[in-house]
């Protein structure tokens, strides 16, 4: 399960580098790239990294030390996806307010001081969501919803594609009766109080998100880019690591096996599969028996897991969700 497990690292960070591109997904593939290089290209012109896996280490300390690697990735992934995802989650909250309907959204862009009668003892202004169709019967009958409304109180202060954001102005005393008679004749009254204060700071609070977000983002994707070029390096010398252990656990010692890469489209790989068990069934007759009758069944797909006469593992370049 811990070969499995670097696997899901390596595409957890490519999978988040394409989250946190957002528009840009089209750039994700130049960006996931291993030393400099693409995918293809590295795995191609592979060579062990003694440096960083000293082989004159132990298998066990060799494999302890990609872990350890690849689960301080893994720690500080999940950190930096929390805060930004945080971040990036209060500021579409934030725009999510000044965007749709006028029966949702935040009024606080759209209205201004004039617009309002304030500090008055006895009126109020109230803000009213009329459909496009009704703007006649809005005018005809906003002075009659309740008694005391101002006469020629009311202004369209805004429109988006469905309705108009009107104005009304009346005695304090009058807002319930004003509302419920509204609510009958499909006049919607927001509860809305304008608040200088208020809106200022929600304003300030868009800006400060909006400011972070940028800065965190460039070095957001440098640490994805460097890590999952680590990630991606450990996960194919683990890969190497397997090929051997299986090589001598099957074949024995003095260690006598030659590693190779083979990339067939998928036109081939059944002719693939058939040529190699040719060449290699002398190896491991059971496992040479297993393929034979399988052959024979029609629409019998062979996976990943199933046993061949030779070592085999799947690399797996295509490590993200949607197709780049």
């Amino acid at each position: 399960w811990t070969w499995l497990w670097k696997t899901v690292v390596v595409k957890k960070v490519a999978q988040y580098m394409a989250d946190v591109l957002e528009d840009s997904r089209d750039k994700v593939q130049e960006n996931l790239l291993a030393n400099g290089v693409d995918l293809v290209t590295y795995i191609t012109r592979f060579q062990w990294d003694m440096a960083k896996y000293p082989i004159k280490q132990s298998l066990k300390n060799i494999s302890e030390i990609v872990s350890k690697q690849v689960t301080q990735i893994d720690n500080d992934l999940k950190a930096r996806a929390s805060a930004y995802n945080n971040l990036k989650g209060n500021l579409q909250n934030l725009e999510r307010k000044n965007a749709g309907s006028l029966l949702t959204r935040s009024l606080a862009d759209i209205v201004k001081k004039e617009d309002f009668v304030l500090d008055s003892e006895y009126l109020i202004t109230l803000l009213v969501v009329v459909p496009k169709t009704g703007y006649a019967d809005w005018q005809k009958t906003y002075e009659t919803l309740a008694e005391m409304v101002v006469p020629r109180s009311t202004n369209l202060l805004f429109e988006d594609n469905d309705s108009g954001l009107f104005s009304v102005t009346l005695f304090r005393k009058a807002i319930d009766d004003f509302r419920h008679k509204a609510r009958e004749n499909k006049f919607t009254v927001r509860d809305f109080q304008y608040n200088e204060e208020e809106m200022k700071a929600d304003k300030e609070e868009m800006t400060r998100l909006s400011t972070d977000k940028k800065k965190q983002f460039g070095p957001l994707v440098r640490w994805l880019k460097v890590n999952f070029s680590e990630a991606f390096i450990a996960w194919i010398h683990i890969k190497a690591l397997r090929v051997f252990v299986e090589s001598v656990l099957r074949y024995g010692l003095p260690v006598n096996f030659q590693a190779m890469l083979l990339q067939p489209n998928k036109k081939t790989m059944k002719k693939l599969r058939e040529v190699l068990n040719d060449l290699y069934k002398h190896l491991d007759s059971s496992a040479a028996a297993i393929i034979d009758s399988a052959m024979d069944i029609p629409g019998l797909n062979l996976s990943q897991q199933e046993y061949y006469p030779y070592v085999y593992y799947k690399i797996d370049c295509n490590l993200l969700d949607f197709k780049v």
